[in-house]
């Protein structure tokens, strides 16, 4: 084991976190490019794109359960979740590169439905994507201790993975998608299977059990985690209110994520006042600075406020404050967003609940769960988002595509994130996160 992971140093959190943000980083090359290349290159309607988005949740229902009971049992290549990360890292890269190449395949093989083929790479990048990142996030609670430590680890990682995931954004609207796409296939490479060069997993997973007895056995430590000893057992209940309060905050983000371009091209004048050649061009550029600003800014609460904040507040609280403020911002995009100017600044708005929804309900997740089984209650956590975002994908694209007011994306997106804040106020900080 290295130093810098003996004495979990800044520089470890830093390499710990580059698996997910790689996997983050596809999904955020898939956010900013998948709709707005189905509308623009191959003319799909808004009820077709979200059939294609809902190929993604069908394979993470399937997908982050299994692979992480799996990774739960086994061992090879020198890791528990080293495997499916570079498995995934691989697939993830491929499928990238296939996105722009889609009529491209569809000729290849002598397919003449373009949506067909475009199902078949959505399907497969979100099932790589979630192939990988069940295992990036297990691998910090396999590394890392209870309490502030962990808390640390998913912050840390969340706030690396917004700054690469702006910088993703960044590159669509200032150099363009295609660009975006094909420095997507290098990076998400890299980061994924770089690394793992530096990570050493520990070859046996403790019980819970485990865990509470080498507290006890440890008197300073005792007294220093307390609580933590209290709170070992997998807490049913915690977790089913968990789950609920989760799905709500991302049935309201994915449809921020999916529909966008329809209030964009209904309400923004810099879009309706275009000719239709320059349309495409400029829909690209603007969600892709929304999304910057949603990462960019974003990627500066989870390490720098949240983590602090939890520590007064407790992170259930200083979480369901972060959605609230996320649901405002919502609403305010569809009072006041008339112009880009507007829009940016509502998504300013936006990103205190972004930032704590991709990072604080992992840690508080985690540590309410038997820790040899983390890997399996990181793929039911994932249901919370996968099952929300095939609803998204599915239902909530009907209303949009028959709603004459397109403000109905974010309608719907408030009221989910103001429901998830009421019932996060239901879940219980199982511990507080001082050491």
């Amino acid at each position: 084991m290295l130093k810098i992971q003996k004495n979990l140093s800044n520089l470890f959190y830093v390499i710990l976190g580059l698996p997910s943000t790689a996997m983050g980083f596809a999904l955020s090359i898939q956010i900013a490019v998948l709709s707005w290349i189905l509308r623009t290159k191959y003319n799909l309607e808004i009820d077709q794109i979200g059939i294609v988005w809902a190929a993604g949740p069908i394979a993470g229902i399937l997908g982050q359960p299994i692979i992480g009971l799996i990774s739960d049992k086994v061992w090879f290549w020198g890791g528990r979740r080293r495997p499916f990360i570079i498995i995934g890292g691989i697939l993830a890269s491929l499928m990238i590169f296939a996105l722009p190449n889609i009529d491209t395949i569809s000729n290849f093989f002598g397919i003449a439905s373009v949506m067909a083929v475009a199902v078949t790479i959505a399907l497969t990048l979100d099932l790589s994507i979630n192939i990988s990142f069940n295992p990036t996030r297990s691998i910090i609670a396999d590394v890392t201790p209870d309490g502030q430590p962990r808390t640390k680890g998913y912050t840390w990682m969340q706030s690396i993975s917004n700054l690469f995931g702006s910088g993703a954004y960044l590159m669509g609207a200032l150099i363009g998608n295609y660009f975006l796409i094909y420095a997507g296939v290098v990076i998400v490479f890299i980061f994924s299977i770089g690394p793992l060069l530096f990570i050493e997993e520990p070859r046996e997973l403790t019980t819970s059990e485990e865990d509470a007895k080498k507290l006890k056995g440890n008197a300073k430590q005792n007294v220093n985690n307390h609580s933590t000893v209290a709170a070992k057992a997998t807490q049913w209940g915690e977790l089913l209110k968990l789950y609920v309060a989760h799905g709500f905050s991302w049935l309201g983000i994915q449809t921020m994520f999916v529909y966008m371009f329809a209030f964009l091209e209904q309400k923004l004048p810099a879009i309706t006042g275009m000719a239709v050649e320059d349309r495409s061009a400029r829909l690209g550029q603007m969600i892709g600075w929304s999304f910057f600003i949603l990462n960019a800014v974003g990627a500066i609460w989870p390490a720098f406020m949240l983590e602090p904040m939890s520590k007064r507040l407790g992170r259930v609280r200083t979480h369901s404050l972060m959605v609230a403020i996320m649901a405002l911002g919502y609403f305010g995009i569809v009072m006041f967003a008339t112009n880009t100017f507007m829009l940016y600044a509502m998504m300013c708005v936006l990103t205190f609940g972004w930032a704590s929804v991709v990072s604080l309900p992992f840690a508080i997740m985690s540590e309410k769960v038997d820790k040899s089984r983390m890997g399996f209650f990181m793929g039911i956590f994932n249901l919370s988002v996968v099952l929300p975002q095939l609803i998204a994908s599915s239902v909530v694209g009907t209303v949009i595509k028959h709603a004459d007011d397109k403000g109905m994306v974010f309608i719907i997106s408030g009221v989910s994130l103001a429901v998830s804040a009421v019932l996060w106020l239901f879940v219980r900080d199982g511990r507080r996160t001082k050491d």
